[in-house]
């Protein structure tokens, strides 16, 4: 199967691609999903069987792009081979002269079946797991046999985090830096850093052995003020801080949301608006859907409202801003309703607004919470607007990067 899968998506793409398999209600749904970072400007690489039939069904199609809608960047089509068996009584595959549509007798049950599964499926994916799986196809790429001038050339070798070690110390002290011991602590923790050179040596004095080490590492640096620099076990790991901070507080408003509804934070002063009238009107109608999602928001005048509260998580954003894009997006997309997405839709662009912005400096121990946030909180490989949220280079690919080993 997993030729055949590399044989239609390619061996790269192939490798990447979650497996699934799920059952319920008289329906499974076994199969293949790429992640999210490999949509495709075009949905050319979808394929959905029905009892081993394939079929083009709006139905299936909107279920997948639902389940998709929180890590897919606009405008893209997620790649899958998915295979749906369910008794054929409950399916009509006479819709169609070349039979390619089907109509299912219980349409609902089925869309939501493949959503929760699919739904479900991205959500359990963590950093960690996507790390591993990038890690198996890289080994397994390296495995077949090398051709070419440079088969006879012998492999890079790797270092491990120990070795790296001992080389930053001999850097260190060959320009007066010295090692820079961090303290040992039961909970691994790593000291606020005095120099850029110090912060790193206490880095990795901290970290263990490679098994001790998290799937996206530990922070060595900040790039640029919007860039995380970290070290795994398999090399380098670039982190997006706002992107990876926008997913976090996203999956915990709506976390909040769905559980006993958002911590709300008085404002000691209430902010007074101007707005247009229909926005005005518009507040205050949705009064109670703000609520619910932690706004505290009153019609003030004919053209201004007044914000009284907001959710604890965004307490130090920008509320002027942050209100006026939650009315544009509300007038846009409709009325407030909290089972259904626009919910989300207006909690994502919460999440937007409440975290942590470019340029922002943060010491070691904040970058090392924000990975260790990251590893825990579902779907952290995209931000809410299907961004990734990091990536990572193996010393392998470095190595080829300079040339190493020939």
């Amino acid at each position: 199967q997993l030729q055949r899968l590399a044989a239609v998506l390619g061996r790269e793409l192939a490798a990447s691609c979650l497996q699934l398999s799920q059952s319920g209600a008289g329906l499974a749904l076994q199969g293949w999903v790429a992640p999210a970072t490999a949509a495709r400007s075009q949905a050319d690489l979808q394929f959905f069987f029905v009892n081993g039939r394939y079929v083009k069904d709006r139905l299936v199609s909107h279920a997948v792009r639902q389940a998709f809608a929180d890590v897919l960047y606009a405008g893209r089509h997620p790649v899958y081979v998915l295979h749906l068996s369910l008794d054929p009584a409950r399916v009509d595959a006479n819709v169609h002269p070349a039979k390619h549509e089907v109509r299912f007798r219980d349409g609902r049950l089925v869309h939501d079946f493949i959503y929760r599964s699919l739904h479900e499926a991205l959500a359990d994916q963590r950093p960690g797991q996507a790390a591993a799986i990038a890690t198996e196809a890289t080994a397994g790429a390296s495995s077949a046999a090398p051709t070419g001038p440079s088969a006879w050339r012998p492999a890079q070798q790797r270092l491990g985090l120990s070795q790296v070690r001992e080389q930053w110390a001999a850097y260190a002290a060959l320009y007066g830096q010295g090692a820079g011991q961090a303290s040992e602590t039961a909970d691994r923790s790593v000291q606020i850093p005095q120099s850029t050179a110090s912060s790193a040596a206490a880095v990795i004095e901290t970290v263990g052995d490679d098994a001790d080490v998290p799937p996206l590492g530990y922070a060595l640096a900040q790039l640029a003020g919007i860039y995380i620099l970290a070290q795994n076990a398999q090399g380098l790991v670039i982190v997006d801080m706002h992107a990876a901070h926008e997913r976090i507080t996203y999956e915990r408003l709506k976390e909040a949301a769905d559980r006993e509804g958002v911590r709300v934070q008085p404002l000691l002063v209430p902010r007074q608006l101007a707005v247009s009238p229909a926005e005005a009107e518009l507040a205050e109608r949705e009064a109670a859907g703000f609520a619910e999602l932690g706004f505290e928001i009153e019609r003030a005048g004919p053209e201004s409202v007044r914000v009284r509260a907001v959710p604890e998580m965004l307490a130090g954003s920008d509320i002027e801003a942050l209100l006026r894009d939650l009315l544009a997006d509300l007038r846009e997309r409709g009325s407030l309703s909290r089972a259904g997405e626009r919910r989300n839709e207006l909690l994502s662009t919460a999440a937007c607004h409440g975290s942590v912005r470019a340029n922002r400096r943060l010491s070691i121990p904040e970058m090392n919470a924000l990975l260790r946030d990251m590893e825990q909180t579902e779907r952290a490989g995209q931000c809410n607007h299907g961004r990734p949220t990091w990536t990572a280079l193996s010393l392998r690919e470095l190595d080829a990067l300079f040339l190493r080993g020939r």
